[in-house]
């Protein structure tokens, strides 16, 4: 079994789809027709839809924990200084770091990282 899909609702698609695209490099796979604005990316197998949210829907919480944590290539020995340089390109900061992970938060406050922690 692998991921399918993750849909992140937000009131900012453009922004959301600009801060993804320039911070990972994911291609925009499909884009919804009318109102609702989708638009998917494409993640090596899985997609990323960014979805319009409706009126009332809740804002991501305030420092929440909760993590998508995206596989990065680790055979360069500086992919922290690379990694780190597009996240702050993009209008974020690194908020913490292990050896294998950095932390930070898409502009909406989903908390993300880009790791190379081996899982296997």
């Amino acid at each position: 079994m692998r991921m399918h899909h993750w849909a992140l609702r937000t009131v900012n698609v453009e922004a959301l789809e600009k801060f993804y695209t320039e911070v990972f490099g994911f291609p925009v796979r499909k884009r919804g027709a009318g109102s609702t604005g989708s638009v998917w990316l494409e993640a090596e197998g899985a997609v990323v839809m960014i979805e319009r949210s409706g009126d009332g829907e809740p804002a991501i919480p305030p420092g929440t924990m909760e993590l998508m944590a995206f596989a990065v290539d680790s055979s360069d020995a500086s992919w922290k200084t690379t990694w780190r340089a597009r996240i702050e390109h993009a209008g974020a900061q690194v908020e913490s770091e292990t050896p294998h992970t950095l932390y930070f938060r898409d502009p909406d406050g989903r908390r993300l990282g880009c790791s190379v922690y081996p899982l296997r």
